[in-house]
């Protein structure tokens, strides 16, 4: 009988998971609230609230690995979170599965350096605590051979999603040929992830027993500013000369009174306020990984954003 991998999340990541690991074989339970995620033969959907560990162990009673690709709305982490990274601790340590965790940059807050794994977790927002709170927990409890643990932190993502600044809200109007506006400068350097590379890293340190305890970063490539990747997309998409502008602050600071989503987006402004570059190092040495080349990322997000609008 194949081993069990259990997903957690049917989002972008989590369904690139989910096909990663069914491609190879593996028997996968994809548990979502809705039961929804993409269709495969070795891939299971079912239903399941990730905040109860009930649930988690009635969906999947054992597995090899449990992957956190859950994504509660960003405005509501500080509420949503809690409960459930702590069915995800207590899944880990009822079954003995690895747990792997789908994060981002947040946990480090404010940086005027390249971010590697080792700098310390200084978020001074609500949002990146939370995810901070969440690995501290997660390593202390595998320092205390309580359970496995590792976690995959990644960039901004590149995609046609709606959760990437250039992606759903803005590469659309570009293809079209109208003005884009993005939030925060357009001019600095950013890192830049791949959704894709997110799960291939995901995959990988799921097996291999010197990732565990430990965070990565996500190989990505070269960092770009906004205008860069917005004009990059538009070329692979065959449009001169796309029109970006920047939200203005006093526009962003008016929004965030009535949208929670633009005043929780408030908190990580920082983030193009100043170059904000990651370091991958030690995930491309230590497992080999190279990311995604970015002539074929810019093709497939382009691709994909104009399925969606033909839908």
């Amino acid at each position: 009988m194949n081993e069990i991998h259990l997903v957690v999340g049917a989002g972008t990541v989590g369904s690139a998971v989910a096909e990663l690991l069914a491609n190879d074989g593996k028997e996968v339970i994809l548990a979502t609230r809705s039961g929804s995620g993409p269709k495969h033969e070795n891939i299971k959907l079912v239903s399941a609230d990730a905040s109860n560990v009930s649930s988690l162990l009635s969906a999947a009673p054992s597995a090899v690995a449990i992957y956190n690709c859950s994504n509660p709305p960003y405005h509501q982490w500080a509420k949503l979170w809690p409960p459930m990274a702590a069915s995800f601790l207590a899944y880990a340590e009822k079954t003995g599965a690895v747990l792997v965790t789908c994060s981002n940059l947040y946990g480090y807050g404010p940086v005027d350096v390249p971010m590697t794994e080792s700098l310390p977790l200084n978020a001074t927002g609500v949002n990146g605590k939370v995810r901070a709170t969440m690995w501290v927990e997660a390593k202390a409890m595998h320092d205390a051979g309580i359970i496995k643990a590792t976690e995959v932190r990644g960039s901004d993502y590149i995609s046609a999603s709606d959760q990437s600044r250039v992606g759903a809200r803005v590469l659309p109007k570009v293809l079209a040929g109208k003005t884009a506006q993005v939030l925060g400068a357009i001019d600095l350097k950013h890192t830049w992830t791949y959704p894709l590379d997110v799960a291939r890293l995901m995959k990988i340190v799921a097996s291999d027993s010197r990732a565990w305890g430990k965070a990565w970063h996500v190989p990505s490539n070269e960092a770009k500013t906004q205008n860069e990747v917005v004009r990059e997309l538009a070329a692979a998409g065959g449009v001169k000369n796309p029109k970006l502008s920047s939200v203005p602050s006093l526009m962003w600071n008016l929004l965030a009174r009535f949208n929670p989503l633009l005043k929780a987006l408030k908190e990580t402004a920082y983030q193009f306020q100043r170059p904000y570059i990651l370091d991958d190092s030690a995930a491309r040495e230590t497992f080999g990984m190279h990311p995604t080349p970015w002539n074929q990322i810019l093709n497939e997000v382009v691709a994909e954003t104009r399925a969606s609008l033909k839908k």
